[in-house]
Protein backbone atom coordinates (compact mmCIF):
# COMPACT_ATOMS: atom_id res chain seq x y z
CA UNK A 1 0.00 0.00 0.00
CA UNK A 2 1.34 3.41 -0.98
CA UNK A 3 1.24 5.64 2.12
CA UNK A 4 1.93 8.85 0.17
CA UNK A 5 -1.62 8.90 -1.29
CA UNK A 6 -4.28 10.86 0.57
CA UNK A 7 -7.34 9.08 1.90
CA UNK A 8 -10.47 9.48 -0.24
CA UNK A 9 -12.97 7.96 2.21
CA UNK A 10 -15.29 10.99 2.42
CA UNK A 11 -15.53 11.68 -1.31
CA UNK A 12 -18.50 9.40 -1.96
CA UNK A 13 -20.48 11.02 0.86
CA UNK A 14 -19.75 14.49 -0.53
CA UNK A 15 -20.89 13.42 -4.00
CA UNK A 16 -24.16 12.11 -2.59
CA UNK A 17 -24.68 15.35 -0.66
CA UNK A 18 -24.16 17.47 -3.79
CA UNK A 19 -26.47 15.23 -5.82
CA UNK A 20 -29.16 15.38 -3.14
CA UNK A 21 -28.95 19.17 -2.90
CA UNK A 22 -29.14 19.52 -6.70
CA UNK A 23 -32.15 17.18 -6.85
CA UNK A 24 -33.94 19.07 -4.10
CA UNK A 25 -33.29 22.38 -5.86
CA UNK A 26 -34.60 21.06 -9.17
CA UNK A 27 -37.69 19.66 -7.45
CA UNK A 28 -38.35 23.06 -5.88
CA UNK A 29 -38.10 24.84 -9.23
CA UNK A 30 -40.38 22.31 -10.93
CA UNK A 31 -42.91 22.61 -8.10
CA UNK A 32 -43.00 26.39 -8.48
CA UNK A 33 -43.48 26.09 -12.25
CA UNK A 34 -46.28 23.52 -12.00
CA UNK A 35 -48.19 25.24 -9.20
CA UNK A 36 -47.96 28.67 -10.83
CA UNK A 37 -49.95 30.04 -13.77
CA UNK A 38 -47.35 28.80 -16.24
CA UNK A 39 -47.77 25.26 -14.99
CA UNK A 40 -51.53 25.36 -15.45
CA UNK A 41 -51.17 26.51 -19.05
CA UNK A 42 -48.47 23.95 -19.79
CA UNK A 43 -50.48 21.05 -18.37
CA UNK A 44 -53.60 22.15 -20.26
CA UNK A 45 -51.68 22.32 -23.55
CA UNK A 46 -50.11 18.92 -22.98
CA UNK A 47 -53.49 17.38 -22.14
CA UNK A 48 -55.14 18.90 -25.22
CA UNK A 49 -52.25 17.77 -27.42
CA UNK A 50 -52.48 14.20 -26.10
CA UNK A 51 -56.24 14.13 -26.72
CA UNK A 52 -55.70 15.50 -30.22
CA UNK A 53 -53.18 12.77 -31.00
CA UNK A 54 -55.71 10.18 -29.87
CA UNK A 55 -58.39 11.79 -32.05
CA UNK A 56 -60.61 12.57 -29.08
CA UNK A 57 -60.16 16.30 -28.67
Amino acid sequence: MDRTRKSEEGITTAEYAVGTAAGAGLAGVLYQLVTGGFGDQMLQRMFNHALGMLGIG
